[in-house]
């Protein structure tokens, strides 16, 4: 996807439903609306994020979401969900990479994150990143009890990033 279809800005209120759709068609343990109206209006560590993609017709349409908690000099990702008509376009990594170089440039020394075992294609895209297995969460999931790994990427360099987010 061209740089000029995609654009990754702030989750608001109002793109909650469109975000509860990707997270639902992405995820086994999707949020409620609920949990993201929390997120967007009153967590104040909170950073949501989405990336916009522009359709042929002009519209625009959410092609993934992130949710990024900064506390401190940590950021860690909540959740993050492309939607599948969108994957494997590399908005996944421009918009983690652009979350965490706005965490970096607030302060962000190290990110962490929690990935299912056997989620192949997250781990990838976020090996890309510079994270790397710092522990494994034994029965993590409590849908199917999968083993969730601990990632953590640590001297977050915000112009790196920014780079790798376009």
């Amino acid at each position: 996807m061209e740089e000029s279809q995609l654009l990754i800005r702030r989750m608001q209120e109002a793109d909650i439903p469109q975000v509860h759709e990707i997270d639902t068609l992405s995820l086994s343990l999707p949020w409620s609306e609920r949990s993201y109206r929390f997120e967007v209006c009153e967590n104040r560590a909170a950073r949501p994020w989405v990336a916009e993609a522009t359709l042929p017709d002009g519209s625009r349409k959410l092609a993934a979401m992130l949710v990024l908690w900064l506390i401190l000099d940590e950021a860690h990702i909540a959740t993050v969900a492309v939607h599948p008509d969108y994957r494997r376009k590399g908005i996944g990594l421009r918009l983690t990479a652009h979350a965490l170089a706005d965490a970096a440039q607030n302060g962000a020394k190290t990110a962490y994150l929690e990935v299912r075992a056997g989620n192949f294609s997250a781990q990838e895209l976020y090996q890309k990143l510079g994270f790397r297995v710092e522990g494994v969460r034994p029965r993590y999931y409590r849908d199917n009890h999968e083993d969730a790994l601990l990632m953590a990427l640590e001297n977050l360099n915000a112009e790196a990033l920014q780079a790798l987010a376009g």
